[in-house]
Formats: structure tokens, C-alpha cells, sequence
């Protein structure tokens, strides 16, 4: 027979027999296997504790703890080294009950007396082979618990890196208020969104989502948000700005990765607005007298094309007036693409008489929550509303 990789493997014979110890000693040594031998049960819980061997050949029928009472023991034993020993049982009763005693005891296999030697190889080849699986298997997960503990450390430093991203009050802009929702749905996702003063002291609320979930998604809005940054100290126009967006994002990523992306240059003295898309969900408006309004993204999402035009839309706002900026997750607040929400639904869903920018994002929020049935969230969702303060 030739020697397999488990033919070093260390075999502890445990029978109360003397000839029987000696046949099994020379057919394991023959086959190439290390041989340990003891004549009871006791010994052979004194030695396993001490070097568990690679496998256990315990006799069924023993004085003092047999081979079940002995297999029982270790069965039981804290440690798993010891009571995952495989163990094949040796009986002199070839009936079905003692075969199910052998099982019950916690025998992996058995083998009857007399002893076939080709038999007993084999069954013992099977064991050793189960039991390197099985370390095999326990090195794997080992291996995959500590990927998942890695994962989770880079997620909770991705978290606290989008957190400070995050705006974490609204602006002070006299007469106009602000408010806004992040939903990532893991620890970290794919939405961003901001506000800065242009050159032209104008106020630009940009808002965008890239592609993916994740720590990749988290350094993406990062670069997202130093992009929108950037673009606003080098430019004076909303559809610059996203010009130089685009080309710096296609510049890193060429055309492996993309974002949608909406920014709305505003004006706070006078209402009138700016705004600029690509790619991304209609900008909505409601106004004081209960009309509602979109405005569409012309333009693909940011980093598809090397270079393309941006065209503004204008709009003015008056005393009561609000917009909202938002991400596609809005649209998906379930997974069942039978209540998938449109942009025509959500301008509905504005309401008029809201008395304050954060009255009217709780609302369309509750709203799509309760036409949707329910509050799972297959995508990260972000909203900004921005309302003009009434005259009183």
C-alpha cells in the first residue's frame, strides 16, 4: 500500500488484549503510521490528555470504562484537540444493535473482529482525511473571522472619515433655512453632499452618489467632496464647477467609475438660484402657493464623458419657496421594484404648508416610508431641503 499524507499520523490502540495490540501494532506500523498502544480505558484517558493522538482504535469490550464509557469522556472533554479525536471502534459483535452502541458512544466509524486489514485502512485513511478537512475547514473560518474583523475596523475608520465629511449643522443663512437626512445603509455609503460660498458670494449646495457601498464608496465621496471644493475656488459658475469635476474625476478613475451629481448656486439676498445636474434625480420645487416644479439633469453622470458642456437652469425663489436635493435612494426605499417611487410621486408628496424646511423632509420622508410599507433601505438615501423663509 502506498503511504498517503496522513500516513505519519500518530494511532493510539486501545485494547484489553494483548495479541490483539500487537496484530494492530505491526499492521499500522507496516502501513506506515506511528503506533502507540495501552490494555484499558484508564491509561487511554491519561495518555490522550497528555499527547491527544492523530486517531483512537478503542475496543468496544473492555474492564473497567469500556470503549463507550472511555469514547463518552472525551466526547465531553472542554478541549476541542480532545473531544474531536476521531475514533473508530472495534467490536467482536457484528449485530446492528452493537453497531448503533458504537455510533451512539461517538464512534465515527466502527470495524468488527476479526480485523481486515485492508478494511480497517481504509476506514482509517477516511477518518484522518475527514479530520484534515476539518482543520482545514477550521483554519478557513479562522482565516474569514478575522478578514471580517479587519472588514469591520476599516468600516469603523471609513465611518469616522465620511462622518467628518458630513456637514453637521446647516449653514447660518439669514433667512433661509436648512435642513438634511443621510441614511447610509451600511456603516459608510456612497452619497455626499455639502454647501460652500462661491467666489461671487453666492451659496452652492451640491449634492452626489457615487457607485457602491462600503469603505471604496466612503474614499469616493471623499475625493467627491475635495472635487466640489476645489472646483469652487478655481470657478465662479455652477456649470463650471461641475465642468472641473468632471474632467478631475475622469482624470483619476478614466471611465471605471462614475457619480450623479446636482448642485444649486443660490443667491441669498435676492432667491435667484442657479442649477446644474448630471445624471442625477430632478431637482424638485414646491412654492408657497401650493405649485410644484422639476428640473431635470441634462447632462450623463460625472466621468462617462472626457468633455462635455454643462448647461444652467434659472430659477428664482420667493418667501416661502423651498427645493430638495436628494439621492436615488429615496426612489428605492424597498426592494420590491413594485413600489419604486418616481420623481413625479415625490413632487406630490411636497407639501405647501410645511412651516419650516426640516417640517417639509419629514414629511416627503414619512411619506414615501408609508407608500412603500416599510422601512428597509436597499440604498443609501440622502436628502437636502432648502426653504426661504415666509414673510410674516
Amino acid at each position: 500500500m502506498s503511504m498517503s499524507n496522513n500516513s505519519r499520523a500518530e494511532i493510539l490502540v486501545v485494547d484489553d488484549d494483548a495479541m490483539s495490540r500487537k496484530v494492530l501494532a505491526q499492521l499500522l506500523t507496516s502501513a506506515g503510521y506511528s503506533c502507540r498502544v495501552c490494555e484499558d480505558g484508564s491509561a487511554a484517558l491519561k495518555i490522550v490528555h497528555a499527547r491527544p493522538p492523530s486517531l483512537l482504535l478503542l475496543d468496544f469490550d473492555m474492564p473497567g470504562p469500556n470503549g463507550a464509557e472511555v469514547l463518552k469522556r472525551l466526547r465531553s472533554d472542554q478541549h476541542p484537540a480532545v473531544a474531536q479525536i476521531p475514533a473508530i471502534m472495534l467490536t467482536a459483535h457484528g449485530s446492528e444493535q452493537s453497531e448503533v452502541s458504537c455510533l451512539q458512544a461517538g464512534a465515527d466509524d466502527f470495524v468488527t473482529k476479526p480485523i481486515n486489514a485492508a478494511v480497517l485502512r481504509a476506514r482509517i485513511e477516511t477518518q484522518l482525511r475527514l479530520r484534515s478537512m476539518r482543520r482545514q475547514l477550521e483554519r478557513q473560518n479562522d482565516e474569514l473571522e478575522e478578514w471580517r474583523r479587519n472588514l469591520e475596523r476599516d468600516l469603523a475608520a471609513a465611518r469616522l472619515t465620511q462622518q467628518s465629511l458630513i456637514p453637521q449643522k446647516p449653514p447660518a443663512l439669514p433667512g433661509w433655512q436648512v435642513a438634511t437626512c443621510y441614511r447610509p445603509v451600511i456603516q459608510v455609503g456612497g452619497d455626499i453632499y455639502g454647501w460652500l460660498r462661491m467666489k461671487d458670494g453666492r451659496i452652492l449646495f451640491w449634492i452626489a452618489d457615487g457607485t457602491g457601498h462600503g469603505a471604496a464608496a466612503a474614499l469616493l465621496t471623499t475625493l467627491a467632496k475635495l472635487l466640489f471644493h476645489h472646483g469652487s475656488m478655481e470657478h465662479d459658475a455652477p456649470a463650471s464647477v461641475m465642468e472641473a469635476v468632471n474632467h478631475d474625476f475622469r482624470s483619476i478613475f478614466g471611465a471605471r467609475s462614475f457619480m450623479t451629481a446636482m448642485c444649486v448656486a443660490l443667491n441669498p439676498a435676492t432667491g435667484r438660484a442657479s442649477v446644474v445636474g448630471a445624471g442625477h434625480p430632478p431637482l424638485l420645487v414646491v412654492r408657497h402657493n401650493g405649485a410644484t416644479e422639476s428640473i431635470a439633469s441634462i447632462t450623463p453622470p460625472l466621468g462617462l464623458i472626457e468633455h462635455r458642456e454643462f448647461t444652467e437652469a434659472a430659477i428664482d425663489f420667493e418667501p416661502g419657496d423651498a427645493f430638495l436635493l436628494y439621492t436615488d435612494g429615496l426612489f428605492r426605499w424597498t426592494k420590491d421594484e413594485q413600489y419604486r417611487l418616481t420623481p413625479q410621486q415625490l413632487e406630490k408628496m411636497l407639501d405647501p404648508s410645511a412651516p419650516s424646511a426640516e417640517a417639509l423632509l419629514k414629511g416627503i420622508l414619512r411619506q414615501a416610508a408609508a407608500t412603500n410599507g416599510e422601512n428597509a433601505l436597499p440604498d443609501d438615501l440622502t436628502a437636502l431641503a432648502v426653504r426661504r423663509v415666509a414673510w410674516q
